[in-house]
């Protein structure tokens, strides 16, 4: 990252109060990006997941009891301090990530991101953690979907640091911003897996720059799988993100084996 855009973001714009400028700025529609609204290379067509309701926990293919799912998911004590639990959804998720695109093909992953939906449905269960020193929100949920399923997404997630590289997209409140999407490696944990990093840049209503930084992970262990997003203002550290991806797939490839043993 360029360091013209790694300084911290000011206290007023970190804090709820960017929210509320948000809400307030539609003036800034005029901002302009010198890009294109999409990734100019064509790629051979991969559908994003299809957002159905969640199955059941036996007719998705889970080994996994309700119970075990809950205790698949993290805790503040798996990733020690400053995290904890969470005191609700971060203040940017609808001031920034509500937005629309004339990149169609990259609409899905917005919406995605918004919903929390990376899998394609919603999760079986999910937990969220925030880090009370940097305002970063890391959200980690079990998915409740097909191995075929939990596949073809991956294999769209796989598609989009191409096909959405770089595209511009616009806020509620008319806020312009600039959308890059990049692969991001993870542990060589699971039988599939995809990362990416997500950064959402452009100006507030009241003349500051702002930068929403997201890792996205993925991972299928087995019959079951797991997605996370690690997202706050400023340049996200990795470190909670690759922690949270090895202690997530281990500590689900676990629980399945004791799961299957009492079968």
């Amino acid at each position: 990252m360029s360091p013209a855009i790694r300084p911290r973001i000011p206290r007023a714009v970190r804090r709820p109060l960017l929210a509320t400028a948000l809400l307030l700025g539609g003036g800034c529609a005029a901002l302009s990006l010198d890009h294109p609204a999409s990734a100019p290379h064509p790629l051979p067509t991969v559908e994003p997941p299809s957002r159905t309701p969640r199955a059941s926990a036996r007719a998705d293919g889970s080994t996994l009891s309700d119970e075990q799912a809950q205790a698949a998911l993290l805790t503040q004590t798996d990733l020690g301090a400053p995290w904890t639990a969470t005191r609700g959804a971060a203040t940017w998720r609808d001031g920034l990530l509500k937005s629309r695109t004339s990149a169609g093909e990259c609409q899905p992953l917005l919406d995605a991101l918004y919903g929390d939906e990376l899998l394609g449905a919603p999760a079986r269960v999910a937990v969220g953690l925030d880090d009370a020193d940097t305002e970063a929100q890391l959200r980690f949920q079990i998915a409740g979907r097909r191995p075929a399923d939990v596949d073809a997404a991956l294999a769209w997630l796989g598609t989009l640091p191409v096909r959405c590289a770089r595209f511009t997209a616009v806020t509620e409140q008319g806020l312009v911003e600039d959308v890059q999407v990049v692969d991001a490696p993870l542990p060589e944990v699971g039988d599939a897996r995809q990362g990416l990093r997500v950064t959402v840049a452009g100006t507030a209503p009241d003349d500051q720059r702002f930068l929403l930084t997201l890792d996205v992970a993925a991972v299928r262990v087995g019959e079951d799988a797991f997605a996370l997003t690690n997202g706050g203002l400023g340049d996200v550290p990795n470190d909670a993100t690759q922690a949270a991806v090895q202690i997530g797939a281990l500590r689900l490839a676990d629980i399945r084996r004791q799961g299957l043993a009492q079968v």
